[in-house]
C-alpha cells in the first residue's frame, strides 16, 4: 500500500513551511531515518528523515514550494514489493487541490436569482447571506474566548473570518493574520437610537492598494513577505496589541566591569583547534550582560514570570533569550539556564548559537520559550531604545552603548563609562515597584561584577 509522506510540524506553532530541497528523487530507496528533505519554517531550515521504508514513487510538491500547510502529502513511498509507477498512481486525493468550478455555478459578471420555492404561496424570507467562515447571518459563530477578546480590541469581526481550527472555529492564529494583513473587516457597530448622532467607524489599518496609491508608480519595486517577516510581523501586532508595556531606565558604570573583563581574558587558557592555539573563551559585554540578568532574575524571583490568563507562571531558572539580526529579520537563541552557567560557558555557547542562528541551523527548542531577553544596540553607537517584549516573556532589556560621560561622585566631577539600560516590562506579572527591584539588581551585578564569578 502506497505511503504518503507528510509535510511535518518541526515547531509547536508551526503551520506551514517551505520545501527548500529534496535530497531524494523518484526511484530512490529509503530507509528509516535517511535525511530526504530540506524545510525552511519561519527562522530555521531543518532536516527531515524519513520514518518508513520503501521507495520513492512521487514527488508530489516540487522543491522550493512555499506555504506548504502542515500535514499536507508531500511525497509518496512505495512499500516493499510494491509497483513504483502504480503507487505514484493511487495518490487520488491526497494532496490538497483546489476544487473545480461547478458547471451550474453563477457566473461572477451575470449572477443568477436564487429559485424560489415551488410550494411557498408567499414569498419567501430572503436567507441570511453566508460569510467567510461558513456560518449565516444571524447564527453563531464559533471562537475561541482568546480570538473573540483579540478581535473586539482590534475592532474585527469574527464572523468575517475564516476558522482554521476544528470545525471551522476561529483561534488566535486568525485574528492576528487578519489584522497583519490589513484586510480584516470592522465589527459592524450596533445601530445607534433614533436621532442619536453616528459614531465614527472603526480606524483600519490602510490596504496594500491603499499604501500604493501614496507613491508614483515606477518608484518602487514590490518584495514579497518571507515566513520569518510575516512572523516578526505578527508576533509584534500580538506584543504591542495585548501586551501593557511599561518601561524603566537607568545607567550602570562600566568601568569595573570591563576591567575585570579584561583580566579573565588574559587568564584563559589555551586550547588547540585546527587553527593553531586559541583562547579557550573570549567574553564580552554582552555575555556579562546575560549573565547579570539571570542573576538579577534570581534574585528577583517575583519578576522572573510569564502571565497567563488563568495562573501567573514562576520560572524555577533564567533562560535568557538573546536577540541576534540574521538575514532578513532576527532571532532570539536562548541560554538555558543562564543562572547557572559560568561567563566562559555562556560565551562560547552564545558564539555557536549566533553562528548557528544565521545559518538558520538552529532547533525549535533553542529559540522557543525562555523566561527573559536581551537586546543590545551599543554596539552600533546607539544610546538608549525600548524593545518590545517578545511573549511568553514578561520582561526584555535594551542595552545601550558604553560612553565616557561626566559624572558627580562625592561633589566632584568625574569621568566614567557609562551604559543605559531600559527594562520593557508586562504590567499584567510585574508591577513598576517589582520591575525598579529587577532593574536595581541587574545595575548592582554590573557595577560589582565580582559577584557574578562566585
Amino acid at each position: 500500500m502506497p505511503i504518503n509522506i507528510t509535510m511535518p510540524a518541526l515547531s509547536p506553532t508551526m503551520e506551514e513551511g517551505n520545501l527548500a530541497k529534496w535530497l531524494v528523487k523518484e526511484g530512490d530507496k529509503v530507509s528509516p531515518g535517511d535525511v530526504i528533505a530540506e524545510i525552511e519554517t519561519d527562522k530555521a531550515t531543518m532536516e527531515v528523515e524519513a520514518v518508513d521504508e520503501g521507495t520513492v514513487a512521487k514527488l508530489v510538491v516540487p522543491a522550493g514550494t512555499e506555504g506548504v500547510k502542515v500535514n499536507a502529502v508531500i511525497a509518496i513511498l512505495a512499500g516493499e514489493g510494491e509497483d513504483a509507477s502504480a503507487a505514484a498512481k493511487a495518490d487520488g486525493g491526497a494532496a490538497p487541490k483546489a476544487e473545480a468550478p461547478k458547471a451550474d455555478a453563477p457566473k461572477a459578471e451575470a449572477p443568477k436569482e436564487a429559485p424560489k420555492p415551488a410550494a411557498a404561496p408567499a414569498p419567501a424570507k430572503a436567507e441570511p447571506a453566508p460569510v467567510a467562515n461558513g456560518h449565516v447571518g444571524g447564527e453563531r459563530v464559533f471562537a475561541s474566548p482568546l480570538a473573540r477578546r483579540i478581535a473586539k480590541d482590534a475592532g474585527v469581526d469574527v464572523a468575517a473570518l475564516t476558522g482554521s481550527g476544528p470545525h471551522g472555529r476561529v483561534v488566535k492564529i486568525d485574528v492576528e493574520t487578519a489584522i497583519a494583513s490589513g484586510g480584516a473587516k470592522a465589527a459592524p457597530a450596533a445601530k445607534a437610537p433614533a436621532g442619536a448622532p453616528a459614531a465614527a467607524p472603526a480606524a483600519k489599518p490602510m490596504s496594500d492598494d491603499q499604501v500604493l496609491k501614496l507613491f508614483a508608480e515606477g518608484s518602487y519595486e514590490l518584495v514579497p513577505h518571507d515566513n520569518m517577516r510575516k512572523t516578526i510581523a505578527r508576533r509584534l501586532v500580538e506584543a504591542k496589541s495585548t501586551i501593557p508595556h511599561f518601561y524603566l531606565t537607568l545607567d550602570c558604570e562600566l568601568d569595573a566591569l570591563l576591567a575585570l573583563r579584561t583580566q579573565l581574558n588574559a587568564a584563559a587558557p589555551m586550547k588547540k583547534t585546527e587553527k593553531g592555539e586559541v583562547p579557550a573563551y573570549k567574553l564580552s559585554v554582552n555575555d556579562m550582560v546575560i549573565k547579570a540578568m539571570a542573576m538579577a532574575l534570581m534574585a528577583v524571583p517575583d519578576a522572573n514570570a510569564s502571565w497567563t490568563d488563568s495562573a501567573m507562571v514562576k520560572h524555577k531558572h533564567a533562560d535568557v533569550g538573546v536577540a541576534v539580526s540574521i538575514p532578513g529579520g532576527l532571532i532570539t537563541p536562548i541560554i538555558r539556564k543562564a543562572d547557572e552557567k559560568t561567563l566562559s560557558v555562556i560565551s562560547n555557547e552564545m558564539k555557536d548559537l549566533a553562528s548557528r542562528a544565521r545559518s538558520r541551523k538552529l532547533k525549535p527548542e533553542e529559540y522557543q520559550g525562555g523566561t527573559t531577553a536581551v537586546s543590545n544596540l551599543g554596539m552600533f553607537g546607539v544610546k538608549d531604545f525600548a524593545a518590545v517584549i517578545n511573549p511568553p516573556h514578561a520582561t526584555i532589556l535594551a542595552v545601550g552603548a558604553g560612553e565616557e560621560r561626566a559624572v558627580v561622585k562625592k561633589g566632584e566631577i568625574k569621568i566614567a563609562t557609562v551604559m543605559s539600560v531600559t527594562l520593557s516590562t508586562d504590567h499584567r506579572a510585574v508591577d513598576g515597584a517589582l520591575g525598579a527591584e529587577l532593574l536595581g539588581a541587574f545595575k548592582r551585578m554590573i557595577e560589582n561584577p565580582m559577584g557574578m564569578l562566585v
